[in-house]
């Protein structure tokens, strides 16, 4: 019972961070969720997939917590809360940092800044890599094989995303400065 507590409390902690952080400034005018609007094509496609997947892990999480059940040792389930513990962390510093410039997807209408700054410093995609240890931490505390694809599916399609819409979006937005911070922080963590 006390692995099922912790594992809603991480979630809860996450997705209303998120939530939270979308009302915030959805107040000020501001749309957060930019996955697929006035898009076509590959981009489109990729973000929509993207979207999908996160809503899709998140109810087979929910069902995989409710079962309990897991093939892990009861250690790899403490690693699995303290990563997704940490998940929390690192996406809520790094959706604090960016202030008003967090966005869910890209839009090529609003204009935002390049945030480098804080945790941006060490990672250039923090808020992906806090949903992956979320993932990666509630997989590991009730490991099954369908909460395994659906966990490495969303995973799998935030990197595409990253790859294929954002950083070619961040380039083109930002130029120099954007290739500049590219060349000295790595995409997940660690600087250069």
């Amino acid at each position: 019972m006390g692995v099922q507590l912790g594992a809603i409390a991480v979630l809860l902690v996450f997705y209303g961070c998120y939530l939270g952080k979308m009302m915030a400034q959805r107040r000020q005018g501001i749309q957060t969720d930019q996955m697929g609007k006035g898009k076509a094509g590959k981009t489109k496609a990729i973000e929509l997939t993207m979207k999908t997947a996160t809503f899709l892990v998140l109810i087979v999480e929910v069902i995989s917590i409710w079962r309990s059940a897991s093939s892990m040792p009861p250690a790899m389930r403490v690693i699995g809360f303290v990563l997704a513990v940490c998940g929390d962390v690192v996406f809520i510093v790094s959706v604090l940092t960016m202030r008003d410039s967090w966005r869910a997807g890209v839009s090529e209408t609003d204009k935002t800044e390049l945030v480098t700054d804080g945790i941006y410093q060490i990672s250039r995609n923090p808020a992906f890599l806090g949903f992956d240890l979320v993932y990666l931490g509630i997989l590991l505390m009730f490991f099954n094989g369908i909460l395994c694809a659906a966990s490495i599916f969303p995973m799998v399609m935030f990197h595409i995303q990253i790859v294929n819409v954002e950083e070619p979006f961040l380039a083109k937005a930002f130029g120099k400065p954007y290739e500049e911070y590219k060349r000295t922080v790595n995409r997940y963590l660690g600087r250069k």
